[in-house]
């Protein structure tokens, strides 16, 4: 099992540059571990490709509805207080946006404190370095 950020999953909904990467990731290891609030950055980042006009409205459509397919079968962490405090320990520690360092937080939880050998896909370059000085093995690294 792998935690996956947001944005190493728009790929896999969206035909994108990284979409045939993305996939392989998912034929590498099918089991997902997600943040809770993961589908609504998924539906936020699906209709800002809208508004920038790189996805058509029906692609969108799509899109979205792919969303609770993909999460469906995930391991989804939802314990908001023990992420909320993982999210400040991080801020203070990182130069992260807030919704990056609740990733970053829900997949601190996931792997119990023991992020050591344990998969953390993200597409963020501040997050990826993030991740991988807390400890994860980020795939990809971060430059």
């Amino acid at each position: 099992m792998r935690f996956w950020d947001s944005s190493a999953l728009v790929p896999l909904l969206v035909t994108q540059p990284l979409s045939s990467k993305t996939d392989k990731w998912v034929a590498e290891d099918g089991e997902l571990a997600v943040w809770t609030l993961t589908p609504i950055e998924l539906a936020s980042a699906v209709l800002r490709l809208v508004r920038e006009g790189a996805l058509q409205e029906t692609a969108a459509n799509k899109a979205e509805s792919r969303i609770d397919e993909l999460l469906g079968s995930c391991h989804v962490v939802i314990d908001v207080e023990a992420v909320e405090a993982q999210a400040r320990r991080l801020l203070r520690l990182h130069p992260l946006r807030a919704a990056d360092a609740m990733q970053l937080g829900a997949a601190w939880e996931w792997v119990a404190g023991r992020p050591t050998g344990r998969i953390f896909h993200t597409l963020d370059t501040r997050l990826a370095l993030a991740a991988r000085r807390e400890g994860f093995r980020v795939i990809p690294e971060p430059r």
